[in-house]
């Protein structure tokens, strides 16, 4: 396993997966509800990717210190959970929004 590629990797996964769902939030602004929706699906999906790479990453080191923590693997762990809560509040947030406004779209 080439450890650099993989932490890009999973930097740019992580990185995705909050823009999608910053994306959710400006579509939910927006009553933009079917492009809101369809930012969330990608968000997940890219998290889902990062996921699968950090937990390729765990089962590498074996709980023994075999993958060596750098500045940019903290990096990368940082960026996946704060693409984690950013995803789970921007659902929240297209809910309410929803809540707010009805499901009826905007036409700007």
């Amino acid at each position: 396993m080439d450890f650099e590629q993989t932490m890009m990797e999973l930097l740019i996964s992580a990185g995705e997966a909050r823009s999608h769902a910053m994306s959710a939030i400006q579509f939910a602004r927006k009553r933009q509800w079917a492009q809101a929706e369809e930012a969330l699906a990608a968000s997940l999906d890219a998290s889902k990717g990062a996921h699968h790479i950090q937990t390729q990453l765990i089962g590498a080191d074996e709980g023994c210190g075999k993958v060596p923590v750098t500045l940019i693997l903290v990096h990368a762990q940082d960026h996946l959970m704060n693409a984690m809560l950013c995803r789970d509040l921007a659902e929240e947030i297209v809910l309410l929004r929803k809540e707010m406004f009805g499901s009826e779209a905007s036409d700007t």
